[in-house]
């Protein structure tokens, strides 16, 4: 059964924790579900599209660790517990998410022990409470880890617009083309939402690099891919990345979620297409923002959590410390981008914008304080009192298109 947001569960519940509960299971909702909620139905509304007024936001942050069957974990996050909380010298606490086998390479560079046990968690965690926080974050992102402190301001603002070009006007009637070039969850969730609201949406993967979920978490890669063509490109082939910029040149809406270097390592200059293509609309999906330093951080959904501050106020109100949901960061940033993105189409006008997944957690936060705040603080207690318990069950929502296999659309959309 869903959860719901505004009916208090058991009354032994309510008199432990004061906060509502998923009837079915006895699991606490999702802080900030609320906020998703809001922001969805603002969605819906501007789109007119019924499927995404069917959504709700507990479905949306809730469903990957319902389909999964996670737990609640405290400083280890759900599911596969790839991210973990570790105190620091310094009292400070270190967010450090592993879900890439050649980041562990990287732990005796970031330790500066060279024969640190890479694959032993209590030898990583002791290793980090010999160093400072900061030292380790820095470091850490100077390696391109994924990293954050619980204690950190994020540096870039949650939306920004970082370049204009030409103006298009579109009729409401005529059909969008979406390029969803993103990878994981909250990019392919913005591209899931365009294609809910009507849009034609074509997923674009690397033949060396196809989307990481599509091996390690199928159920949710099907979920938000569903109804998209797919085109596989070979970024060493120059035709072949000729073609795709064609195509890019065809588009109303560009998602993707690459580091700048990235981008240009494979031959694709954002800004210049925005400047050049009249009402083209490009989502830069970043960890900690698109432009100056932060835009080369490797940020992932639960360390973004961190950074945006989230764990900090679970332990500000529970005195426990730890993850809130399954990769937060990334449904939030979902949504967030696809309002952005609807609206930046309504205008007309060609703009990159860039998205900071740590600061949308930070603003989500911000603003449900100023909304609810009793509300929030009663979930955060649950929820640190759920540890170890099922995640909030919520329905699993049925297929309602083919999920396309990689490179099935390459004809239709690329001509090479």
């Amino acid at each position: 059964m869903m959860i719901d947001r505004n009916v208090a569960g058991t009354a032994e519940a309510e008199t432990c924790v004061n906060a509502p509960l998923d009837v079915s299971t006895g699991a606490p909702a999702i802080p900030l579900a609320r906020w998703a909620d809001r922001r969805l139905a603002q969605l819906a509304t501007e789109t007119g599209s019924a499927r995404l007024a069917e959504l709700t936001g507990a479905t949306l942050v809730g469903e990957r660790g319902s389909n999964g069957d996670y737990r609640i974990n405290g400083q280890v996050s759900a599911g596969l517990g790839g991210s973990r909380l570790m105190p620091t010298r310094d009292g400070g606490w270190f967010a450090l998410t592993l879900i890439r086998a050649e980041d562990r390479d990287l732990l005796p560079a970031l330790f500066g022990e060279a024969d640190l046990a890479i694959h032993d968690n209590d030898a990583i965690a002791a290793a980090a409470l010999c160093h400072d926080c900061a030292e380790l974050v820095a470091r850490g992102r100077d390696l391109g880890l994924p990293v954050a402190s619980a204690d950190e301001v994020p540096v870039s603002p949650p939306v920004e617009i970082l370049v204009h070009g030409p103006t298009r006007l579109r009729s409401v009637a005529e059909p969008l083309l979406v390029i969803d070039m993103s990878a994981i969850w909250a990019g392919p969730l913005t591209g899931h939402l365009f294609w809910l609201a009507g849009a034609d949406v074509v997923k674009v993967e690397s033949l060396t690099r196809p989307d990481l979920i599509r091996r390690d978490d199928p159920a949710t890669f099907d979920l938000i891919n569903q109804g998209k063509a797919n085109v596989v490109v070979d970024f060493a082939d120059s035709t072949q990345k000729a073609a795709l910029i064609a195509l890019i040149r065809r588009a109303d809406v560009v998602i993707e979620s690459s580091r700048p270097r990235a981008l240009k390592h494979l031959g694709i200059d954002a800004e210049a297409l925005v400047r050049e293509v009249p009402g083209l609309v490009w989502l830069s999906v970043t960890g900690h923002g698109a432009r100056g330093e932060a835009a080369n951080w490797t940020g992932i959904g639960n360390d973004c959590a961190v950074a945006g501050g989230l764990a900090r106020a679970l332990a500000d109100s529970t005195g426990e410390i730890g993850y809130v949901g399954d990769a937060i960061a990334d449904p939030l940033t979902g949504i967030t981008a696809a309002l952005e993105g609807w609206r930046a189409l309504r205008s007309g006008r060609a703009q990159r914008i860039g998205l900071s997944m740590s600061a949308i957690v930070a603003q989500a936060l911000a603003e449900e304080r100023a909304h609810d705040p009793e509300a929030l603080e009663r979930e955060l207690r649950a929820w640190s009192a759920a540890k170890g318990e099922r995640f909030p069950q919520v329905p699993r929502r049925p297929l309602l298109a083919p999920v396309h296999a990689i490179g099935a659309d390459n004809a239709r959309y690329l001509s090479c």
